[in-house]
Parts: C-alpha cells; sequence; structure tokens
C-alpha cells in the first residue's frame, strides 16, 4: 500500500474541515511537549509485546536521535526524514479500523506502519528532540495538485521569511517548497499557533495553541508510554 490510498480517504474534506482538524492537531502537539524519553524498560516493552524487529526499531529511533544530535539541521532532517519513510504505509481503517487516528512516534514504529500525519507527527517530534528548534518546525496540510488530494507533510525554515524545507513521504527528497510545486500550502501549525499558508511563506496566524478534550486519550497515552 502506499500513501495515494491515504490522501483518497482525504478528498472529499472541505478547507473549514481541515482547518478544524488542525486546531484538534494542537493539542496533540501540547501532549508530546515533554521530552521523548527511551530507556531500556521501553525498548524491553516494545520486543515484549510486539517482538524482537519492533525492539530494534525502537532501539534504532533512540540511536538516530543520540548520535545525530550535534548534527547541523539539514543532516538533522535528511536523517529523520529517511528514516521515518522506511516504515510501510497503512491506512487508519486497516490499521486502527478508525477514519482516523493520530499515533504516537512509538506507535508507529511498533507497529510498522502509518499514514501522512502519523509521518509528520514523527519527524516533527524526533527533531524537537535532537534540538531542532520548535519555531523552525511546522506540520503542514497541503493539496497535491497531481491528484487533487489533501496530504501532510513537515516543514522546516531556516529563517522566518525564508521558504521551507519540505520533508514528505510521497517524494522522498528533502526539497524546497519552491520546488515542489506539485503541492499547494493550505494552513500550517506547531505547539504556537495556527496559521493559514495560502502562499509559500509562513502564512497568517490566526490562532494559538490550543488544547481540546477531544486529545486527552492521546495524552493519556503518551503518559503511560513515559510509564515504561
Amino acid at each position: 500500500m502506499t500513501g495515494y490510498l491515504r490522501l483518497k480517504e482525504h478528498r472529499q474534506r472541505s478547507i473549514p474541515a481541515l482547518l478544524i482538524s488542525a486546531i484538534l492537531w494542537l493539542g496533540v502537539a501540547i501532549a508530546f511537549a515533554e521530552s521523548i524519553d527511551l530507556t531500556d524498560e521501553v525498548i524491553a516493552w516494545a520486543k515484549q509485546n510486539f517482538g524482537d524487529q519492533a525492539g530494534d526499531r525502537v532501539a534504532s529511533w533512540r540511536r538516530l536521535m543520540v548520535e545525530n544530535h550535534q548534527a547541523d539541521d539539514i543532516e538533522k532532517l535528511r536523517r529523520v526524514n529517511d528514516f521515518f519513510n522506511q516504515i510501510p504505509y497503512q491506512s487508519d481503517a486497516d490499521l486502527w479500523g478508525k477514519e482516523d487516528y493520530w499515533a504516537t512516534p512509538l506507535e508507529l514504529l511498533v507497529h510498522e506502519g502509518g499514514d501522512c500525519e502519523d509521518y509528520s507527527i514523527a519527524k516533527y517530534f524526533t527533531l524537537k528532540e535532537m534540538g531542532v528548534a520548535e519555531d523552525k518546525l511546522r506540520i503542514m496540510y497541503v493539496k497535491s495538485v497531481k491528484l487533487n488530494q489533501s496530504h501532510m507533510v513537515l516543514t522546516y525554515y531556516p529563517q522566518p521569511s525564508s521558504i521551507p524545507k519540505v520533508l514528505d513521504n510521497l517524494n522522498p527528497q528533502l526539497l524546497s517548497a519552491s520546488n515542489r510545486l506539485d503541492l499547494t500550502p493550505v494552513y500550517s501549525f506547531n505547539a504556537d499557533g495556527l496559521w493559514l499558508a495560502k502562499s509559500l511563506g509562513k502564512g497568517k496566524k490566526v490562532g494559538p495553541s490550543t488544547r481540546l478534550s477531544l486529545w486527552q486519550e492521546l495524552k493519556k497515552r503518551m503518559e503511560q508510554e513515559a510509564k515504561r
């Protein structure tokens, strides 16, 4: 299966509906705000419950963050993008039996499957853990021009006014947004806010980070993971 299947599921979603989803996603950013603490116990838990290969994937994730913490930002982007793009695509319906499910990075790895949202979220929090400044990172909903469908990517802004780099599972190359004319930005968000993005720049901020009760379940999952 490929990411194109996930895009097909979003075809009928209107822009207002997508904006609501973005606001809800801000709760995810807050839920993941704490540092990622991958202890030996977490790796042992992954092996016991999901098999040796799952534990090895989590251990590789830890090595990725530790060994590349001193690399420059662009090298971090490349390594993180490549790492998570190896994970096979699976739709939420197939993997979770739900229309929409936002997996934690740990869930993405132990289940060895996810969709464009899961990839983007995992890349975002991994790069934060590796020391990339949060104000340089935005999760962005875009429209695929070729497919006429919605998609999600992670963007990186070297400077506030610069054109971002795009981390994507459909096109694994780390390219400037100016070279991704197949994507039309709709809006972007991180833990600090929500922006409309009608052009390649950062766009207009339309609200602060918002925490909604709908995301308490996700927060509880993250808290449980931290206790392993």
